[in-house]
């Protein structure tokens, strides 16, 4: 860890959390985030929106993958040059978006509900195992990103190292692909 390196202040609180209990309250808040949005998705009907702008939500989601995209990607360039403090803002920036993400795809499916791909031929096993390992890794990325979190923000660099070899291929890879169904769904949906 470089000198010039510190910690928030706010981040002495996690320091005496143990990582056993963090990992528990993250998995728990992690089901219950994939149970909800599975209801919301496969089983709750779309409500009746009260403004025409949120069919545009869908566009607003790909555009915040995309910022995520861009920030996880210089996240990666500034820890490369062991730049730990830009690579935390930038990790930062990375979570702020995938979390704007996530309340306005939830705004979103509330009222839309499911959205169908209308697409034929061969692009329509291609759409579908890109959704598929995208919706499949975007269940594991929440936990991954909250314990890679909990594992810098409480000097515990070691096994945040560990943590974020995995974490920054899952959530970049969906971060990508969901701006990817994005266009699938408006060329071919």
């Amino acid at each position: 860890m470089s000198e010039n390196f510190t910690l928030p202040e706010s981040s002495k609180i996690l320091e005496q959390i143990s990582a056993k209990k963090a990992i528990g309250l993250i998995a728990g808040l992690s089901i219950g985030a994939v149970l909800f949005l599975f209801w919301l998705i496969y089983f709750k009907e779309g409500a009746e929106a009260p403004v025409p702008w949120i069919k545009n939500l869908s566009a607003v989601n790909a555009g915040l993958n995309f910022l995520s995209t861009i920030f996880l990607l210089l996240a990666f360039r500034e820890i490369k040059r062991r730049d730990f403090q830009k690579h935390m803002r930038f990790n930062l920036a990375a979570f702020v978006t995938s979390s704007l993400f996530l309340v306005s795809y939830v705004v979103y499916h509330h009222f839309v509900g499911d959205t169908k791909f209308m697409g034929e031929g061969f692009i329509r096993p291609v759409y579908f195992f890109i959704l598929i390992t995208h919706i499949v890794l975007s269940v594991f990325v929440v936990p991954l990103v909250l314990s890679s979190f909990y594992f810098a923000f409480s000097g515990k660099f070691t096994t945040h190292k560990k943590v974020s070899r995995w974490t920054f291929p899952i959530w970049l890879y969906v971060s990508v692909t969901g701006v990817l169904v994005f266009f699938m769904l408006k060329i071919w949906g």
